[in-house]
């Protein structure tokens, strides 16, 4: 059985558990990134992004020099901005790629039904991306996340996403 202060997230010689910190501050985070985001989805994403890059440095985290919400938020901060960086390449290369006139000369996948052709067209370049590295090249999600630009964790929150949209696109145009 564990002791008394191990039990409520704190360990002894007073330095917080990371569970106690990560659900202290949690919300805070999630509203921050919301607000420079504007986007629930993209502040989720990120929350976990920041929760995940703190678990892993945890160790190295010192409460003498910034108190644990300041430290999270500066996580947070990182995390948002290497976001913000990495949609505007993929604007950049999104535009490029059509000013090319590639999408307009696209030629459709041999094999696929009509309805997920279809479907496929629908989704924004960003989510057929992230299908053809992980189906189509089958890349495993720590290599799709660094041709992304993104963690693994965010790269599997937007395949998860992704699919999903494909299958109710699909459902919807199959009828």
């Amino acid at each position: 059985m564990s002791s008394w202060p191990a039990r409520i997230g704190v360990r002894t010689g007073g330095r917080p558990s990371f569970a106690a910190i990560a659900e202290e501050h949690l919300d805070a985070v999630y509203r921050y990134l919301l607000l420079m985001t504007r986007d629930r989805t993209t502040a989720e994403d990120l929350t976990g992004e920041t929760f995940e890059k703190a678990f892993r440095s945890w160790r190295r985290f010192d409460p003498r020099r910034s108190a644990p919400r300041t430290w999270l938020c500066h996580i947070a901060r990182n995390a948002a901005l290497d976001h913000f960086r990495s949609e505007e390449r993929r604007r950049r290369r999104e535009a490029t790629y059509a000013a090319e006139g590639l999408e307009s000369e696209e030629q459709p996948l041999e094999g696929l039904s009509a309805p997920l052709e279809i479907a496929l067209a629908e989704l924004s370049a960003g989510e057929r991306e992230v299908l053809a590295l992980r189906v189509l090249l089958e890349l495993d999600g720590r290599a799709a996340a660094r041709v992304l630009g993104i963690s693994p964790t965010a790269c599997s929150t937007r395949l998860s996403r992704a699919l999903q949209k494909l299958e109710e696109k699909v459902r919807d145009h199959g009828r």
